[in-house]
């Protein structure tokens, strides 16, 4: 098993199918059916942005995750104080990979780059009906400190 950065749209948009296609299940009043030539646009449009990272997944020539994460840096304001962090905006792992440790190494790899980057805070956030994402950030040791709700009207 591998981990490396990839600034490949194609492999990148393939991988996004599977945590698309449930977040549409699970959410269809917010997601969009997947389109792999407009989602193949979105990660062309983000992949050289430095502030992003793109971590892919590979065994024996076969890629089966990947991660999309962004160094993140808040401004200091009259109500909090500055920090940055690494922020996982995606994170999947395909079915037939899941529950062999695969999703560990690579939020081990996460916690490398940002130990590298002297970045002390992972944040994430996944929806509430997510149950396998919820259990294993659980896992990983993530803790809830903020909740976001709404009320329909």
């Amino acid at each position: 098993m591998k981990i490396s950065e990839t600034r490949d749209c194609e492999i990148l948009s393939v991988l996004s199918q599977g945590v698309q296609e449930l977040h549409v299940q699970l959410y269809p009043d917010y997601f969009k059916e997947y389109d792999y030539n407009v989602v193949k646009e979105f990660f062309e449009s983000m992949v050289n942005n430095p502030n992003f990272i793109f971590l892919l997944l590979e065994d024996e020539s076969r890629y089966f995750g990947y991660a999309m994460i962004e160094i993140k840096r808040y401004q200091e304001n009259p109500f909090k104080k500055a920090y940055q962090s690494l922020y996982i905006h995606q994170f999947s792992i395909v079915d037939s990979y899941r529950k062999k440790g695969y999703g560990s190494k690579i939020m081990e790899k996460i916690e490398e780059i940002a130990n590298a980057k002297k970045i002390r805070k992972l944040e994430l956030d996944y929806w509430c009906a997510n149950t396998i994402a919820k259990e294993f950030y659980r896992k990983c040791g993530f803790i809830t400190c903020r909740e976001f709700v709404y009320k329909i009207i």
